[in-house]
């Protein structure tokens, strides 16, 4: 992913990175001062677009499954993301380790276990703690960490991929948006694109550090009995900004990306551990039921907004708010995901980008929620309860179920720590290319402001203290991001039409691949 406009080491700072980090820096600032109104200005803005337009951001979120599945069993499955004859960059191991690691975060620790019991214990329109409240907390948790989320995060990458390695075009969210209104008009229309993706990023990073900070902070409260205050988060913070400003500085790419891939085996240990110590029979027994559910009501679970029971609010606080999120994420985890995707056809694209993670996602969920909703039924119980009170502690209460609770409890943190600490190190390279015109090796400059930025924001959103605040700061940047994205998808969707005019008339979809010259490429 080379450009030899990217050799210069000189850059003027451009609108784009002038005028977000204007705006990031005041929404910083009015934090620091005004930590309660700006949480309580967020908390009302996000809830005012989820329950007054929630039909819309639900039809969004469908709308990118179902353009996924089309683009992967249409008439562009072959379509190279890359040149006809080139090869994927990377092997399909290496690449699917990769796309676990970028997909795989601190969220998954953070709601692995308590967001299965928070359904079970109250689940929306039935009575909790029964056998169907228990079915309904694994249908809609994985409604919400599955194929939906995925596909959004591939669309995403798709099209950032499809306009950079097919089209030679910088891998700008303003790109697609360029080609679809040329000219003068145009390009204001990408700065305006890319500045909403800025902050789409910065807030969706804010919020899941805010997160990752609070349960790292409850975590060592239950393991070494450190005090559950801001003074505490603080430092948690200040201790997880070091490092990733560290790593940024001095560019050790290869420790971080080693690090990750050490965070992602042992995540994958730990969980295969609580599978074989836990209750197996029934993980495994909930995995099948779960995955059963879900693919059998996913059709009307996605159109499902439950407005006739009056759970408008319900489903705005998790369902829509999860989706939110995952668009916030879109052009952060997007842009990751492109990069490592050179070469892939969009059939094998979609296929290794959403169903593999997916089918992971319901094993993780099944073996945590499964064990933790086994000790509420059949054990000792408590954990749901801990969830509706601090859901922050909930996972390291669970770990002491097993044996070597302890050990494992430090295990978990570190595997938060390190996940925070590379989604903010890349977050940082990926909001400096944004704002450096594309550059693929942005200023260190640019690193060190961003990353600033993010950690102030953060700060500002942990002095609420509150999991629901962080939520609604994760998504009020992808809010009005989401116009951004539809304009992309119209912008993708026009330049690849010209793909299928050659493909059928050479009369093989399998094999030819676009407008190129053919090279006698196979897909």
């Amino acid at each position: 992913m080379t450009n030899p406009a990217n050799a210069s080491k000189t850059f003027v700072p451009n609108r784009v990175f002038v005028v977000s980090l204007i705006l990031v820096a005041a929404f910083g600032g009015w934090g620091l001062i005004d930590p309660e109104g700006m949480s309580g200005t967020s908390l009302g803005f996000t809830t005012f677009m989820l329950t007054s337009i929630g039909w819309y951001w639900l039809l969004i979120s469908t709308g990118f499954l179902i353009l996924a599945a089309y683009l992967a069993l249409g008439p562009y499955g072959s379509v190279k993301l890359g040149d006809d004859d080139e090869e994927p960059e990377f092997s399909t191991v290496s690449w699917i380790a990769m796309l676990f690691a970028g997909g795989m975060g601190a969220g998954l620790i953070f709601w692995g276990v308590a967001e299965p019991l928070y359904h079970f214990r109250d689940p929306p329109g039935m009575t909790g703690e029964t056998a169907e409240a228990a079915r309904a907390a694994f249908k809609l948790t994985n409604l919400h960490w599955g194929l939906h989320a995925w596909s959004i995060y591939g669309v995403c990458a798709m099209v950032i991929a499809y306009f950079t390695f097919r089209k030679k075009k910088k891998p700008l969210i303003s790109t697609p948006i360029q080609s679809l209104f040329p000219g003068a008009g145009g390009e204001r229309l990408g700065q305006v694109a890319n500045v909403l993706g800025v902050f789409a990023v910065v807030f969706g990073l804010a919020g899941s550090l805010t997160m990752g900070t609070l349960q790292i902070r409850a975590g060592l409260g239950e393991l070494l009995g450190t005090p559950l205050n801001f003074s505490m988060s603080l430092l948690v913070m200040f201790v997880m900004y070091a490092t990733y400003m560290t790593s940024t500085s001095v560019g050790v790419d290869r420790g971080i990306k080693l690090l990750s891939n050490i965070n992602m085996a042992v995540a994958v240990l730990m969980v295969i551990y609580i599978a074989v110590l836990g209750p197996t029979a029934f993980i495994f027994e909930t995995l099948v039921d779960s995955i059963g559910t879900y693919l059998t009501q996913l059709p009307g679970m996605a159109f499902h907004l439950m407005p006739f029971e009056g759970l408008q609010d319900w489903t705005g606080s998790w369902t829509l708010t999860y989706m939110i999120w995952w668009l916030a994420w879109g052009p952060f985890v997007g842009i990751f995901i492109a990069r490592i995707s050179r070469g892939r056809t969009i059939r094998e694209f979609c296929a290794g980008v959403i169903i593999v993670p997916t089918l992971f996602s319901l094993f993780w969920f099944a073996v945590l929620g499964g064990a933790g909703i086994f000790i509420e039924m059949f054990g000792g119980g408590g954990i749901a309860e801990l969830v509706s009170q601090d859901v922050s502690r909930a996972f390291f209460v669970f770990l002491d179920f097993f044996p070597l609770g302890q050990v494992l409890g430090f295990v978990a943190l570190f595997l938060i720590f390190i996940f925070l600490v590379t989604s903010a190190d890349s977050g940082s390279f990926v909001l400096s290319m944004m704002t450096s015109d594309g550059q693929l090796n942005p200023p260190l400059s640019y690193k060190l402001v961003w990353g600033t930025l993010v950690a102030i924001l953060t700060v500002a959103t942990l002095f609420s203290g509150s999991v629901e605040v962080a939520k609604a700061m994760a998504v009020t940047g992808a809010i009005p991001f989401s116009v951004v994205l539809l304009l992309q998808i119209a912008g993708f969707l026009r330049a690849i039409r010209a793909e299928r005019p050659k493909t059928v008339a050479n009369g093989d979809v399998s094999s030819k691949t676009g407008p190129m010259e053919n090279k006698g490429a196979s897909s």
